[in-house]
C-alpha cells in the first residue's frame, strides 16, 4: 500500500468496520455483515479490503466485473513472503506443473516467447523454464515481482494489471501465454480475451485455470463470486469467449485448483490455440 493509499481514508475507521463485519459474517448476521462492509466502502471507495466481493459471496449485492485492484494488490503484497508455503504446502495448489503436464501431453513446445500473467512468485515460470527461451511475467503486487525477480528465472517483469497489461502493453506478440490463478480474480472475461488475441502470434498457445461451480448455481449467469471471495466462471462462458476471439480449444479437463477448509475447490485447466493467420 503506497503512502497515498494510506492518506487516502481512515484506516483505523476501515479496520474497525471490517473487523466488524467479519464478526457479523461469521456469526451469520448477513443484513448487519452487509451494512458494516457498506461502511467500509464509504470509508474506502478504493475497496482494499475487498467489501465488494464479500457482499456478492452473501448475496447482498451485485457482482462486481472483477475484484478490486487496489484489493487484489494489497491481499498479495501482504502475503508474499509466505504465498509459496500457504498456497502450495496449505492448500495443495499444483496448476503450473498441471500446465506443464498438459503442453507435454498434447507435444507443445518449445517456445520462442511466454507471457505469465499473474505471475506472482514465479511458480510457473520456474516449471516452465527449461521449455521457453524468454520469459515474460507481469502481476498486480509489486512485492510479488520482486520476489520473481529474485529469483532469475524471468527475462523481463512487469508490474500492472492484467486486462491493461494485455490491451495495452507495448511489447512483441507471444507464442505462449500463461494465466494460472489470474481468472479467479475476474468476473467480466471478454476484454481479456480480447487482449490475449491481440497479444497472440498466429499459432500461439494459451494455458490458464478457472474456478466453476455446479452448473445450476450459476443460475444462468456467466459468472458469479463464489464462497471464498473468488469468482466462478461456467465452462460455456469460457468455450464461447474463446470461439469469439480466434482461440481453437485443445484440452478443457476438471481439476482441483486448490483445497479450501479442507475441501477441493474445482475449477479447470484450459488450453487453446490462436488462428493461424
Amino acid at each position: 500500500m503506497s503512502e497515498d493509499d494510506i492518506q487516502d481514508f481512515d484506516q483505523d475507521a476501515l479496520e474497525e468496520a471490517y473487523n466488524r463485519a467479519l464478526a457479523l459474517e461469521k456469526a451469520g448476521d448477513f443484513d448487519a455483515a452487509a451494512e458494516a462492509y457498506r461502511q467500509c466502502l464509504e470509508i474506502d471507495p478504493a475497496d482494499h479490503g475487498g467489501a465488494a466481493v464479500r457482499l456478492a459471496s452473501m448475496g447482498r449485492g451485485e457482482t462486481p466485473p472483477k475484484a478490486p485492484d487496489a484489493y487484489v494488490a494489497t491481499l498479495f503484497d501482504q502475503h508474499a513472503e509466505a504465498f509459496e508455503a500457504i498456497l502450495v504446502g496449505q492448500l495443495g495448489y499444483d496448476v503450473p506443473n498441471l500446465v506443464r503436464a498438459a503442453l507435454e501431453e498434447q507435444g507443445l513446445g518449445p517456445f520462442e516467447r511466454m507471457l505469465d500473467l499473474g505471475c506472482g512468485t514465479g511458480l510457473t515460470g520456474e516449471v516452465l523454464r527449461d521449455r521457453v527461451e524468454h520469459i515474460t511475467g507481469m502481476d498486480l503486487s509489486e512485492r510479488m515481482v520482486e520476489i520473481t525477480h529474485e529469483k532469475g528465472f524471468y527475462d523481463a517483469l512487469y508490474v500492472g494489471e492484467a486486462v491493461d497489461f494485455v490491451q495495452h502493453a507495448d511489447v512483441e506478440p507471444f507464442d505462449l501465454v500463461t494465466a494460472t490463478d489470474v481468472l479467479p480474480y475476474m468476473g467480466h472475461l471478454e476484454e481479456f480475451f480480447e487482449g490475449l488475441s491481440e497479444l497472440s502470434n498466429p499459432g500461439a498457445i494459451i494455458a490458464f485455470s478457472s474456478e466453476t461451480l455446479a452448473e445450476d448455481e450459476f443460475g444462468g449467469k456467466d459468472f458469479r463470486v463464489g464462497a471464498h471471495q473468488r469468482f466462478a466462471h461456467a465452462q460455456a462462458y469460457i468455450e464461447r469467449l474463446l470461439k469469439a476471439n480466434q482461440f481453437a480449444l485443445l484440452d478443457l479437463q476438471p481439476i482441483t485448483v486448490r483445497t479450501e477448509q479442507g475441501k477441493p475447490v474445482p475449477g479447470h485447466l484450459v488450453l487453446a490455440k490462436k488462428a493461424q493467420a
